[in-house]
């Protein structure tokens, strides 16, 4: 970015400020301009009663902040003009506005209210995602247009193109809304969305990755207000909403990037540097300077600028837009957008002051790694990383070894030590890498991979596949449309992989989301897909339960979850034969039980000495009678 463009300054339109500015003007041609005050407001209440307020505006530096109503603790200037911070102390501040002030030469030459609002009762105690969830994740954009009217707008490039797979297809956030109805019908528990704030690039945009305005709903998505009503629709049917959040980068556009507060604000080269995208580096004992230094400092790609985490005015803005949503909008968790291309200690700050105000909030982390050694060194205690004396006090991550498993195995029929089943087998012999196994999302596919479909387009497969998905431990999540039997090949573009919901606009031919109106294929996935769905969501044994699994033989898995009060029997005969299975061997798995009940075909399977299971063919057995 060239810095002869740092200061030139600009006039975002739509900001949550617009319209609470007051100009004064005093002495003739004396007038101050503030264009942006962030936060835009604040909250009465909070542990960390220190707020850092971000002015922008024309050469504002110049003037002297006053405050009315609570302690101004601090100004800081940096070498941009455009930028004031102001370092306010809100210690038993109680709701209301204070009043802010500029000043020239003892003339007050602007002032307007900033507002501390009242927190909602037990805000800080909310509850938040866990393995008793299953998370459906899904591409606003690509979802459901509930609102045509907002398909373009005027301070936004990238136009409404439906016929363009890389353009915006009108999806929002009253799409999403208007079928919560069926998202609560499949079985999901929890909504995670691809990011909503806005994004400004003039080109496939609808990803929404790189952001232009964080706190501004994108507006062709809807408004905060939509979004925050989205979150009580969830609330309202005892469902959650996950916030896709990325502390990594911003796009080009972003107001910020335009008109940098810091020059070391991002990282900076002399040319565009890509990063290596080498996530091991960070537990590689043997790892060189430049190597690192190019992972956490390189760019994602050219247009999404690398954010400097250990510039402090920036973190600090990070770690109170985050908490902002989370207490604006009240949402219930956050899944973090590459992980660790970010500077590691940073971001232990940022997790920590938002677990400080919300104890119990999730926050799970990408980090698109094949080794659980490497996976493992993220989630917090992790003894992998306690070897380097880190801590990354990161609650969750995201098991990318399980998905590598389950989009192999089932192509896999036969016994080889490494085929088959035992991929999944071998995955989960290093679960004791992680010191919270059941705080692990686990998934077979998302918005950056193959769809399942593709990689198995057969019912039967799907069957086996989310039969496993949904009764090992962890928080299962789906991807929209798979239910329905939706295909995308990654190697077409990402557009492949992230088609229309069909039914999501008025003009489609045919509505997947009513049941009567659902092709014969569509019928068949969404029923196992929901069945499967409904029967977990009352099972604390597969939530929460402990695990016993077997090594396959014949490529035949067999494992067993269970509890004080419960046992279920999990069968996966992934061969091209059909298996009868001595149950002498599982003599510890049954625990004394002879008889049980398969989950899919309700059928009642006697477990005394032998079970046959056909080839190709998942059993989910609920064990139900002791002897």
């Amino acid at each position: 970015m060239e810095n002869n463009k740092r200061y030139n300054p600009i006039r975002p339109k739509g900001s949550l400020w617009t319209g609470l500015t007051v100009l004064l003007c005093f002495s003739g041609p004396l007038l101050a301009q503030v264009d942006r005050v962030e936060p835009p407001f604040w909250w009465e209440g909070m542990q960390n009663t220190q707020l850092e307020l971000m002015l922008y505006g024309p050469n504002i530096a110049q003037y002297s902040p006053q405050l009315k109503g609570a302690v101004l603790r601090s100004v800081k200037r940096t070498d941009n003009p455009n930028y004031l911070f102001l370092d306010l102390d809100l210690q038993g501040v109680a709701v209301g506005s204070l009043e802010l002030r500029l000043q020239q030469q003892g003339n007050t030459i602007w002032k307007a209210p900033y507002e501390i609002k009242a927190r909602a009762p037990k805000s800080a105690q909310r509850k938040s995602f866990d393995a008793s969830d299953v998370i459906y994740l899904l591409m606003p954009d690509r979802f459901a247009n509930g609102d045509p009217s907002n398909d373009n707008h005027p301070e936004l490039m990238d136009a409404h193109n439906r016929k363009d797979q890389d353009g915006r297809h009108g999806g929002d956030l009253e799409g999403i809304i208007q079928h919560l109805d069926y998202i609560e019908s499949l079985g999901a528990t929890a909504i995670w969305s691809t990011p909503l704030c806005e994004d400004n690039d003039p080109q496939v945009s609808y990803h929404t990755y790189a952001q232009s305005d964080l706190y501004r709903i994108d507006p062709r998505y809807g408004t905060n207000a939509d979004y925050k009503r989205l979150a009580e629709a969830l609330h309202q049917r005892d469902m959650k909403l996950i916030m896709d959040y990325v502390t990594n980068h911003w796009g080009k556009e972003h107001w910020m990037i335009k008109d940098l507060p810091t020059t070391d604000w991002i990282h900076q080269w002399k040319g565009f540097s890509n990063t290596n995208h080498r996530k091991e580096i960070h537990s590689d004992p043997y790892a060189a300077a430049i190597d690192r230094k190019e992972l956490l400092q390189g760019w994602f790609v050219e247009s999404m600028p690398d954010l400097n985490q250990s510039q402090p005015l920036l973190l600090r803005y990070l770690i109170q837009n985050a908490i902002w949503w989370i207490e604006y909008a009240g949402i219930d968790g956050f899944r973090i957008d590459t992980f660790p291309y970010n500077n590691p200690q940073p971001m232990v700050e940022w997790l920590t002051a938002i677990r400080k105000e919300y104890p119990n909030f999730n926050v799970v982390g990408e980090g698109w790694m094949h080794d659980t050694v490497h996976l493992s060194y993220w989630q917090e205690n992790s003894p992998v990383a306690a070897i380097q004396n880190f801590n990354s006090h990161l609650p969750a991550v995201m098991d990318f070894k399980l998905h590598d498993a389950l989009t192999t195995a089932f192509k896999e029929h036969n016994s080889y030590w490494e085929h088959g089943m035992t991929r999944v087998y071998k995955s989960l012999q290093n679960d004791f890498l992680y010191p919270d196994i059941n705080n692990v999302l686990i998934f077979a596919e998302n918005h950056d991979t193959n769809r399942i479909n593709d990689h198995y387009p057969d019912l039967k497969i799907y069957k086996r596949m989310m039969s496993v998905l949904l009764t090992l431990r962890g928080i299962p999540q789906i991807y929209y449309g798979s239910e329905i039997g939706m295909t995308g090949k990654k190697s077409q573009g990402d557009g492949a992989i992230r088609r229309d919901f069909p039914g999501g606009w008025p003009t489609d031919r045919q509505n997947a989301f009513d049941a009567a109106s659902r092709t014969a294929t569509q019928s068949a996935y969404f029923n196992v897909t929901q069945k499967l769905l409904h029967w977990r969501k009352y099972k604390p044994v597969i939530h929460f339960g402990k695990t016993l699994h077997y090594v396959p033989q014949n490529d035949v898995y067999v494992y067993f979850r269970y509890d004080n009060k419960e046992r279920v029997m999990v069968v996966v005969n992934n061969s091209l034969q059909d298996h009868t299975l001595n149950l002498n061997r599982f003599e510890e798995g049954l625990a004394g039980h002879t008889r049980g009940t398969e989950v899919l075909t309700e059928q009642e399977l006697n477990l005394t000495k032998t079970l046959n299971i056909a080839a190709a063919t998942a059993y989910i057995i609920e064990l139900n009678d002791t002897q």
